[in-house]
């Protein structure tokens, strides 16, 4: 699969890979989607490795600080319009994993370029129903996320239920392909 210009908020296709984050940050935080898990890259580490067969119960996905009281903060927000914050901060993955159980949170550096609300609660939505649906494990397949995301880039629906629907039918459209 080649890099496209399709994008749901801070998920990218980045080198064939999809990954969470601005890779392009020299010592950057981002977490890439393997075949065999969720690696968090991260500064001054080797990384860390999250088997898929671990998270379980959905992710959310915050922008600025580690627990706003929805998915941005005024941080996430001021990093992706003009001006001296554009760029500025990062977000999180936040799941629960299980053997042993834990919550976990995987840092991310934003892109300069903002990130709308349907950008953030799809990729969530996405995220959510895929590892209900026990396909945690797609999200590493390149080759089943990338028709995913080009799908639902160019869509803005206004509510949650519409955001819903749009995954769900994304989903469905990507089964019978």
């Amino acid at each position: 699969m080649s890099d496209t210009s399709a994008s749901l908020g801070p998920l990218t296709l980045h080198d064939g890979r999809w990954v969470v984050g601005d890779v392009r940050r020299p010592d950057g935080w981002w977490v890439e989607f393997r075949e065999d898990g969720l690696f968090q890259h991260a500064r001054n580490s080797e990384g860390e490795l999250i088997p898929w067969s671990r998270i379980m119960l959905g992710m959310r996905v915050t922008v600025g600080a580690k627990y706003p009281k929805g998915s941005f903060s005024m941080m996430g927000i001021f990093g992706g319009v003009r001006g001296p914050w554009k760029g500025h901060g990062g977000g999180y993955l936040h799941m629960t994993l299980r053997h042993p159980y834990e919550d976990w949170m995987a840092r991310f550096d934003r892109h300069p370029r903002w990130y709308s609300g349907f950008d953030i609660v799809g990729l969530e939505e996405l995220l959510r129903q895929t590892i209900d649906a026990g396909e945690v494990d797609r999200l590493g397949d390149p080759d089943w996320l990338g028709p995913l995301v080009e799908r639902l880039a160019p869509q803005r629906p206004w509510t949650v239920r519409a955001i819903r629907r749009a995954v769900t039918e994304a989903r469905e459209a990507e089964a019978g392909a």
